[in-house]
């Protein structure tokens, strides 16, 4: 199934989670720098690359909702969808509980704001992961042709799936 909202011939939520994802990781990485030399001008650039990174991130996340309404539900790929959403979900809602901890002193974050932003970045992992099964393993986004039910990636070789999909197509 191919993306519902698309520019230009391509899916619009691909192309917008580029910036939050590369803005929030940027983010804790500066903060690392930050940790390391206690150079404030790093906490405060992370402050306003967070800031970026949720606006972006909840720009992305309409698009991504208008895909998800289009999956058909009981599918593996619905179920997957609905798991990606709330866990970006999750990482969005740590990194403003972060950003909004450090409005007042955006130099000299808390203990409290740092953990947030660490944690949201390792569920951003765990989101996009679950964003590539859906693009990668099922299709979803891509392909008028997706196999919206297709095996996990961690338990079947793509070679398998691949061979599975020739198989089903011949009957």
């Amino acid at each position: 199934m191919e993306s519902r909202a698309r520019i230009f011939g391509h899916a619009i939520h691909p192309i917008l989670i580029v910036y939050p994802l590369g803005l929030l990781s940027a983010a804790v990485v500066f903060d690392v720098i930050y940790l390391a030399t206690g150079n404030p001008t790093w906490t405060t650039v992370s402050f306003w690359m967070i800031a970026a990174g949720i606006v972006g991130g909840l720009l992305a996340a309409v698009f991504g909702l208008i895909d998800y309404l289009s999956i058909p539900r009981g599918t593996r790929a619905s179920r997957i969808g609905l798991l990606h959403g709330v866990t970006n979900l999750g990482v969005m809602i740590l990194f403003i509980a972060s950003w909004l901890l450090r409005r007042d002193s955006a130099d000299v974050p808390s203990t409290a704001a740092f953990a947030l932003s660490f944690i949201g970045v390792a569920a951003a992992l765990l989101g996009g992961w679950l964003g590539g099964e859906l693009v990668e393993r099922l299709g979803v986004g891509v392909t008028p042709n997706a196999n919206l039910n297709a095996p996990n990636s961690l338990t079947h070789s793509a070679k398998e799936t691949k061979k599975r999909m020739t198989d089903a197509e011949s009957y």
